[in-house]
């Protein structure tokens, strides 16, 4: 089997315990900055449901922390992390998903260690790319030159699911690697993590506005594609594993929004595209 064909629980259990701590420390500053730029530019309150996920822990000495958050032009934003990273596990997480009023894709970002290093950096589509070549113009084609750069970086390995539901989700640009854990990998994925970011505001600052006929239909798609996402990611063994399954069933609606209690982006009144 080839050495990234597998998932994350086969990675772990191949390897020896190593000590990740240095690495998911810089991964949580990294996220911790990006996630500042996003909250200094959009109003954001923090659901409810996610105090709960504050500060959650179970017997193996694994722990984490998820809060969610949404407002007027944010539908659901997930900033997280779980960690047991003595014994090579750790995952830090940024996800932003927009409401209807623009149909810029969502911002996906994730960073671990298992214990090899490995970042995932995506712009989720919100249509069939194929069929909507004016979001495949604007939002993908013009980030393949980026994306062919990172497949001839010598020290990376792509990182192919053996899920086909989740190879079925990634854009066509989706940077997905492993690496050696260290500076080297630190170096390129903060690069590359702040370029993600500024590429996606700017894309929402230049959105013109969704028709407010198409809105609920965005809406009900946006949410479908986020829970089947957050539902059948086959590293949720790897919570079932730390946290038992009730705990992790838990941190699986909070991906999604199951238990959310502030309104839908929709439910708030039309604010344009800044």
């Amino acid at each position: 089997m080839s050495q990234s064909l597998k998932y994350v629980q086969e990675h772990l259990d191949e390897s020896g315990p190593t000590d990740v701590s240095e690495t998911f420390a810089s991964w949580l500053e990294l996220v911790e900055r990006l996630k500042t730029r996003v909250t200094d530019r959009f109003a954001l309150e923090r659901d409810p449901s996610t105090e709960v996920l504050e500060d959650f822990g179970g017997e193996t000495g694994a722990k984490g922390r998820v809060r969610a958050y949404a407002g007027p032009e944010i539908d659901w934003m997930v900033h997280s992390h779980m960690e047991n990273a003595t014994a090579g596990f750790c995952n830090v997480h940024l996800t932003i998903w927009l409401g209807p009023q623009v149909k810029v894709p969502h911002f996906g970002m994730a960073l671990g260690c298992f214990p090899q290093g490995w970042f995932f950096l995506d712009s989720v589509p919100r249509s069939y790319l194929v069929t909507d070549t004016d979001s495949f113009d604007r939002y993908y084609e013009p980030v393949n030159p980026r994306w062919e750069q990172l497949q001839n970086e010598s020290f990376l390995e792509p990182f192919i699911s053996r899920s086909a539901f989740v190879r079925a989700g990634l854009s066509p640009t989706a940077f997905c690697h492993m690496a050696p854990a260290g500076e080297q990998m630190t170096k390129l994925v903060t690069e590359v993590a702040e370029e993600h970011l500024d590429r996606w505001l700017g894309w929402v600052d230049q959105a013109e506005a969704v028709p407010v006929a198409e809105r609920a239909a965005l809406t009900a798609d946006d949410e479908a594609i986020r829970r089947n996402i957050a539902e059948r990611d086959p590293a949720n063994v790897m919570g079932d594993r730390y946290f038992g399954a009730e705990t992790t069933q838990r941190l699986v609606r909070a991906l999604w929004g199951g238990d959310r209690v502030l309104p839908r982006a929709i439910d708030h009144e039309a604010h344009p595209a800044r």
